[in-house]
Protein backbone atom coordinates (compact mmCIF):
# COMPACT_ATOMS: atom_id res chain seq x y z
CA UNK A 1 0.00 0.00 0.00
CA UNK A 2 2.27 2.80 -1.34
CA UNK A 3 1.63 5.75 0.27
CA UNK A 4 -0.65 4.46 2.92
CA UNK A 5 0.56 4.02 7.06
CA UNK A 6 1.21 0.30 7.47
CA UNK A 7 -1.19 -1.62 9.61
CA UNK A 8 0.62 -3.62 12.33
CA UNK A 9 2.86 -6.75 12.10
CA UNK A 10 0.65 -9.55 12.64
CA UNK A 11 1.78 -11.79 15.50
CA UNK A 12 4.93 -12.90 15.26
CA UNK A 13 6.18 -10.79 12.33
CA UNK A 14 9.21 -8.27 12.89
CA UNK A 15 8.15 -5.00 13.90
CA UNK A 16 8.72 -2.57 10.93
CA UNK A 17 11.22 0.45 11.65
CA UNK A 18 9.05 3.36 11.08
CA UNK A 19 11.62 5.15 10.70
CA UNK A 20 12.51 3.95 7.02
CA UNK A 21 9.16 5.12 6.29
CA UNK A 22 8.64 9.00 5.26
CA UNK A 23 4.61 9.07 3.76
CA UNK A 24 3.71 12.46 2.45
CA UNK A 25 2.36 14.10 5.51
CA UNK A 26 -1.06 15.23 4.39
CA UNK A 27 -1.92 11.18 3.66
CA UNK A 28 -3.59 9.59 6.64
CA UNK A 29 -5.44 6.14 6.88
CA UNK A 30 -6.96 5.27 10.03
CA UNK A 31 -5.57 1.96 11.28
CA UNK A 32 -9.56 0.78 12.40
CA UNK A 33 -10.56 1.54 8.46
CA UNK A 34 -8.16 -0.85 7.16
CA UNK A 35 -10.26 -3.71 6.61
CA UNK A 36 -8.87 -7.28 7.41
CA UNK A 37 -6.33 -5.54 9.86
CA UNK A 38 -8.40 -3.99 12.19
CA UNK A 39 -10.09 -5.89 15.15
CA UNK A 40 -12.27 -2.78 16.39
CA UNK A 41 -14.66 -1.92 13.38
CA UNK A 42 -17.83 -3.36 15.42
CA UNK A 43 -20.23 -5.27 14.14
CA UNK A 44 -21.17 -4.36 10.83
CA UNK A 45 -24.83 -4.36 9.08
CA UNK A 46 -24.91 -6.85 5.68
CA UNK A 47 -26.55 -6.06 2.98
CA UNK A 48 -27.00 -9.15 0.45
CA UNK A 49 -27.47 -7.83 -2.85
CA UNK A 50 -29.65 -10.39 -5.36
CA UNK A 51 -31.23 -9.15 -8.93
CA UNK A 52 -33.94 -10.89 -9.94
CA UNK A 53 -34.28 -13.62 -11.92
CA UNK A 54 -34.96 -13.63 -15.89
CA UNK A 55 -38.06 -12.11 -17.18
CA UNK A 56 -39.44 -12.29 -21.10
CA UNK A 57 -37.68 -8.64 -20.97
CA UNK A 58 -34.09 -9.60 -19.62
CA UNK A 59 -34.39 -12.78 -22.41
CA UNK A 60 -34.95 -10.44 -24.95
CA UNK A 61 -32.25 -7.87 -23.74
CA UNK A 62 -34.75 -4.82 -23.38
CA UNK A 63 -34.92 -1.94 -21.66
CA UNK A 64 -37.37 -2.37 -18.46
CA UNK A 65 -37.89 0.20 -15.93
CA UNK A 66 -39.98 1.62 -12.86
CA UNK A 67 -42.86 2.82 -15.07
CA UNK A 68 -43.03 0.35 -17.40
CA UNK A 69 -44.44 -3.14 -18.30
CA UNK A 70 -43.43 -4.68 -14.97
CA UNK A 71 -43.39 -8.08 -16.57
CA UNK A 72 -43.38 -11.37 -14.04
CA UNK A 73 -40.55 -14.33 -13.49
CA UNK A 74 -40.03 -16.63 -16.67
CA UNK A 75 -40.22 -19.81 -15.82
CA UNK A 76 -36.21 -19.67 -15.90
CA UNK A 77 -36.37 -16.91 -13.51
CA UNK A 78 -38.52 -18.89 -10.57
CA UNK A 79 -35.98 -21.79 -10.85
CA UNK A 80 -33.48 -19.39 -10.67
CA UNK A 81 -34.64 -17.57 -7.62
CA UNK A 82 -35.24 -21.05 -5.51
CA UNK A 83 -31.71 -21.96 -6.46
CA UNK A 84 -30.89 -18.43 -4.80
CA UNK A 85 -32.99 -19.24 -2.20
CA UNK A 86 -31.61 -22.62 -1.06
CA UNK A 87 -28.27 -20.71 -1.01
CA UNK A 88 -29.61 -17.50 1.52
CA UNK A 89 -31.94 -20.25 3.51
CA UNK A 90 -28.72 -22.10 4.09
CA UNK A 91 -26.66 -18.95 5.37
CA UNK A 92 -29.08 -18.89 8.38
CA UNK A 93 -28.15 -15.42 9.42
CA UNK A 94 -30.92 -13.57 7.63
CA UNK A 95 -32.90 -10.88 9.77
CA UNK A 96 -34.85 -9.36 7.32
CA UNK A 97 -35.80 -9.89 3.21
CA UNK A 98 -36.17 -6.03 1.74
CA UNK A 99 -37.86 -5.80 -2.00
CA UNK A 100 -38.03 -3.26 -4.71
CA UNK A 101 -41.98 -2.98 -5.17
CA UNK A 102 -41.42 -4.41 -8.81
CA UNK A 103 -43.39 -7.80 -9.69
CA UNK A 104 -40.29 -9.43 -10.36
CA UNK A 105 -38.20 -9.03 -7.41
CA UNK A 106 -41.18 -9.78 -5.20
CA UNK A 107 -41.25 -13.15 -6.50
CA UNK A 108 -38.07 -13.10 -6.54
CA UNK A 109 -37.47 -12.12 -3.05
CA UNK A 110 -40.27 -14.68 -1.85
CA UNK A 111 -38.67 -17.77 -2.74
CA UNK A 112 -36.29 -16.94 -0.01
CA UNK A 113 -38.70 -15.70 2.23
CA UNK A 114 -40.69 -18.43 2.53
CA UNK A 115 -37.96 -20.37 3.26
CA UNK A 116 -36.31 -18.65 5.86
CA UNK A 117 -40.07 -18.04 7.76
CA UNK A 118 -39.74 -14.05 7.10
CA UNK A 119 -42.09 -11.35 5.80
CA UNK A 120 -41.14 -9.38 2.09
CA UNK A 121 -40.99 -5.63 3.14
CA UNK A 122 -40.79 -3.75 0.00
CA UNK A 123 -38.91 -0.25 -0.60
CA UNK A 124 -39.74 2.23 -3.44
CA UNK A 125 -36.30 2.95 -3.49
CA UNK A 126 -35.12 0.31 -4.60
CA UNK A 127 -36.56 -0.18 -7.61
CA UNK A 128 -35.51 0.18 -11.04
CA UNK A 129 -34.29 3.36 -13.09
CA UNK A 130 -37.10 4.60 -15.25
CA UNK A 131 -36.59 4.36 -19.08
CA UNK A 132 -39.11 6.74 -20.23
CA UNK A 133 -39.73 6.25 -23.86
CA UNK A 134 -36.77 3.49 -23.70
CA UNK A 135 -38.66 0.73 -22.02
CA UNK A 136 -39.46 -2.58 -24.27
CA UNK A 137 -36.45 -1.39 -26.31
CA UNK A 138 -33.43 -2.98 -27.05
CA UNK A 139 -30.51 -0.64 -27.03
CA UNK A 140 -30.26 -1.40 -30.65
CA UNK A 141 -33.63 -0.02 -31.22
CA UNK A 142 -32.59 2.94 -29.14
CA UNK A 143 -29.53 3.49 -30.58
CA UNK A 144 -31.14 3.73 -34.28
CA UNK A 145 -34.16 5.80 -32.57
CA UNK A 146 -32.74 8.04 -30.01
CA UNK A 147 -28.59 8.31 -30.98
CA UNK A 148 -28.09 11.89 -29.45
CA UNK A 149 -30.46 11.74 -25.87
CA UNK A 150 -28.58 7.90 -25.60
CA UNK A 151 -24.83 9.55 -26.32
CA UNK A 152 -25.73 12.18 -23.89
CA UNK A 153 -26.75 9.29 -21.08
CA UNK A 154 -24.18 7.37 -21.23
CA UNK A 155 -21.92 10.73 -21.11
CA UNK A 156 -23.43 11.64 -17.75
CA UNK A 157 -25.16 10.56 -15.29
CA UNK A 158 -27.29 13.57 -14.87
CA UNK A 159 -29.06 12.88 -17.97
CA UNK A 160 -32.11 11.47 -18.01
CA UNK A 161 -33.91 8.78 -20.86
CA UNK A 162 -37.05 10.74 -22.31
CA UNK A 163 -39.70 10.99 -19.65
CA UNK A 164 -37.63 8.67 -17.34
CA UNK A 165 -35.07 8.92 -14.57
CA UNK A 166 -31.57 9.83 -14.43
CA UNK A 167 -28.80 7.90 -12.85
CA UNK A 168 -28.19 10.17 -10.59
CA UNK A 169 -31.76 10.45 -9.24
CA UNK A 170 -31.56 6.63 -8.97
CA UNK A 171 -28.62 6.72 -6.47
CA UNK A 172 -30.28 9.71 -4.39
CA UNK A 173 -32.98 7.31 -3.65
CA UNK A 174 -30.52 4.22 -3.47
CA UNK A 175 -28.75 6.01 -0.69
CA UNK A 176 -31.88 6.53 1.02
CA UNK A 177 -33.27 3.34 0.77
CA UNK A 178 -29.41 2.00 2.01
CA UNK A 179 -29.81 4.32 5.22
CA UNK A 180 -33.18 3.23 5.75
CA UNK A 181 -32.39 -0.27 5.52
CA UNK A 182 -29.50 0.02 7.90
CA UNK A 183 -31.28 1.91 10.57
CA UNK A 184 -33.82 -0.51 10.64
CA UNK A 185 -31.62 -3.53 10.83
CA UNK A 186 -28.35 -2.70 12.93
CA UNK A 187 -25.83 -5.82 12.81
CA UNK A 188 -27.97 -7.64 10.93
CA UNK A 189 -27.86 -9.98 7.68
CA UNK A 190 -30.41 -8.58 5.48
CA UNK A 191 -31.77 -9.84 1.38
CA UNK A 192 -32.33 -7.01 -0.85
CA UNK A 193 -33.82 -8.46 -4.08
CA UNK A 194 -33.51 -5.31 -6.34
CA UNK A 195 -32.12 -4.74 -10.29
CA UNK A 196 -29.27 -3.62 -12.27
CA UNK A 197 -28.81 -0.05 -11.58
CA UNK A 198 -29.63 -0.26 -7.85
CA UNK A 199 -27.56 -3.04 -7.18
CA UNK A 200 -24.40 -1.15 -9.22
CA UNK A 201 -25.27 2.08 -7.52
CA UNK A 202 -24.51 0.51 -4.44
CA UNK A 203 -21.37 -1.52 -5.36
CA UNK A 204 -19.67 1.83 -6.59
CA UNK A 205 -20.90 3.78 -3.58
CA UNK A 206 -19.28 1.23 -1.55
CA UNK A 207 -15.74 1.43 -3.57
CA UNK A 208 -16.05 4.62 -3.66
CA UNK A 209 -16.10 4.87 -7.58
CA UNK A 210 -17.69 7.54 -9.78
CA UNK A 211 -21.09 7.43 -10.75
CA UNK A 212 -20.34 6.51 -13.86
CA UNK A 213 -18.81 3.11 -12.82
CA UNK A 214 -22.16 1.28 -13.20
CA UNK A 215 -21.85 1.24 -17.00
CA UNK A 216 -18.54 -0.86 -16.24
CA UNK A 217 -19.98 -3.46 -14.36
CA UNK A 218 -22.32 -6.77 -15.33
CA UNK A 219 -24.54 -8.33 -12.79
CA UNK A 220 -26.17 -11.40 -14.13
CA UNK A 221 -29.89 -12.08 -13.37
CA UNK A 222 -30.40 -13.69 -9.60
CA UNK A 223 -26.68 -13.00 -9.45
CA UNK A 224 -25.77 -12.09 -5.14
CA UNK A 225 -23.54 -9.07 -4.54
CA UNK A 226 -22.60 -8.10 -0.94
CA UNK A 227 -21.63 -5.03 0.95
CA UNK A 228 -20.87 -4.55 4.62
CA UNK A 229 -21.61 -1.38 6.76
CA UNK A 230 -19.83 -0.85 9.66
CA UNK A 231 -20.74 1.89 12.54
CA UNK A 232 -17.88 3.83 11.63
CA UNK A 233 -18.95 4.48 8.36
CA UNK A 234 -16.70 1.88 6.41
CA UNK A 235 -18.46 0.06 3.37
CA UNK A 236 -17.18 -3.12 2.29
CA UNK A 237 -17.56 -4.64 -1.11
CA UNK A 238 -17.56 -8.50 -0.09
CA UNK A 239 -18.69 -10.35 -3.03
CA UNK A 240 -20.51 -9.10 -6.54
CA UNK A 241 -22.24 -11.17 -9.40
CA UNK A 242 -21.61 -14.34 -7.77
CA UNK A 243 -23.28 -16.84 -9.71
CA UNK A 244 -22.26 -20.12 -8.62
CA UNK A 245 -25.90 -21.27 -6.99
CA UNK A 246 -27.10 -21.37 -10.29
CA UNK A 247 -24.34 -23.30 -11.75
CA UNK A 248 -24.72 -25.64 -9.12
CA UNK A 249 -28.92 -26.32 -9.79
CA UNK A 250 -29.42 -27.57 -13.18
CA UNK A 251 -26.92 -25.05 -15.10
CA UNK A 252 -29.47 -22.12 -14.32
CA UNK A 253 -26.30 -19.68 -15.46
CA UNK A 254 -27.63 -16.33 -15.63
CA UNK A 255 -27.50 -14.58 -18.90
Amino acid sequence: MAGDVLPPAPDGAPAVDEGEISPPAAVVVPRNRIVGWATDLGTPTTLVLLRHGETAHTVARVFSGRGGADPVLAPSGQAQARAAASVLAARGDLVGVISSPMRRCRETAQATADLVGLEVEVDDGFAEAGFGAWDGLTLEQVTQQWPTELAAWLASTAIAPPGGESLDAVAARVRQARDRTIARHRSGTVLVASHVNPIKTLVRLALGAPASAVHHMELGPASLSEVRYYPDGTQVLRAFSVAAHLAEHTGLEGR
